[in-house]
């Protein structure tokens, strides 16, 4: 374990006792940050140590719902600053009845769903017309190559989603991770999780969001960022045009919001982002890219009127 490892170890055993649940006033960023994606992690503190050494102010927080204790006790001792999207096993018969409850307990999204279907199957449709019905989005992991052997891939046929999106017109559809991402440029054909180089426009996620109301793009975890860091002017300009449909999130699983810790551990294609937090990283691209109302507009206001959280 090495100097900052252990620091931020340290730091996460002794941290019950010293934190405080004012919300960050936002001066690192410009403006205070809502992470959409923020997976719950054990312990009552140890999403706020990330969140406070990265500058986020509040955070969505992806849980299955038999988590509904311990977010209600996360979200009495931090008021103001945590949300929650639920998930569940949708392969089940009982997935509706699961998802239903979690919205009757407060949550107020679906997701992350991950799990080895089709984008198209049985399964998903079934969350995206409940998720129309109790008017909630849905967060959706959209991955065709694996990361490692034996992974398989996650909610496939990305390429014919357009499909979906006019079925369920009243769904509000949250695409993430590699297929999403990685479809921003034309000429993906699944050969890898992050392609690199300049991005061929008119690419089938550009192409979505553009046409389709209901579509939003989660700019989380290395998917997000290495989209966002191929092609500068390409970045510049996808920001602008698509400044209503774009929500910031982590996904991150760094310890202290500083890189401390194992991230990515589980995922050896992202080999780049080891060592680094994945939020201040994003947050460093967007800032660079985007002009002050428009970084606004990603990392604060949309996700708080998609979520319907209370500014």
């Amino acid at each position: 374990m090495n100097r900052r490892d252990f620091l931020a170890t340290a730091a996460l055993a002794t941290i019950g006792t010293t934190l405080h649940a004012q919300t960050p006033s936002g001066a690192e960023w410009g403006n205070p940050i809502l992470d959409i994606h923020a997976h719950l992690r054990q312990g009552l503190d140890a999403n706020i140590v990330h969140m406070d050494g990265c500058g986020l102010a509040k955070a969505v927080l992806l849980a299955r719902s038999s988590a509904v204790e311990q977010i209600k006790s996360i979200q009495a001792k931090y008021p103001g600053r945590f949300a929650w999207s639920a998930s569940a096993d949708i392969t089940k018969p009982d997935a509706a009845e699961v998802l239903t409850k979690a919205v009757k307990d407060g949550a107020q999204g679906f997701g992350e769903l991950k799990f080895h279907v089709e984008a198209d199957g049985p399964e998903l449709q079934r969350m995206y017309a409940l998720a129309a019905e109790l008017n909630v989005p849905i967060l959706v992991h959209f991955q065709e190559v694996p990361h490692f052997e034996g992974e398989g891939v996650w909610s496939t046929g990305f390429k014919r989603f357009a499909a979906m999106l006019k079925k369920y017109p009243k769904t509000k559809f949250i695409g993430h991770a590699d297929a999403f991402w990685a479809n921003v440029s034309a000429d993906y054909a699944e050969q890898e999780s992050y392609p690199s180089g300049p991005i061929k426009r008119g690419g089938i996620t550009d192409k979505l969001l553009g046409d389709y109301g209901n579509l939003f793009g989660d700019l989380s975890a290395n998917s997000g960022n290495n989209a966002l860091s191929r092609d500068a002017e390409f970045t510049a300009d996808f920001l602008a045009r698509h400044q209503n449909k774009l929500v910031f999130g982590s996904d991150c699983s760094c310890q202290d919001g500083h890189g401390g810790g194992v991230s990515q551990n589980n995922n050896p294609a992202a080999a780049r982002m080891r060592g680094k937090c994945v939020a201040r990283e994003t947050l460093t691209v967007l800032k660079r890219h985007t002009q002050p109302n428009v970084f606004r507009k990603l990392t604060w206001e949309n996700g708080h009127k998609l979520f319907k959280i209370k500014a």
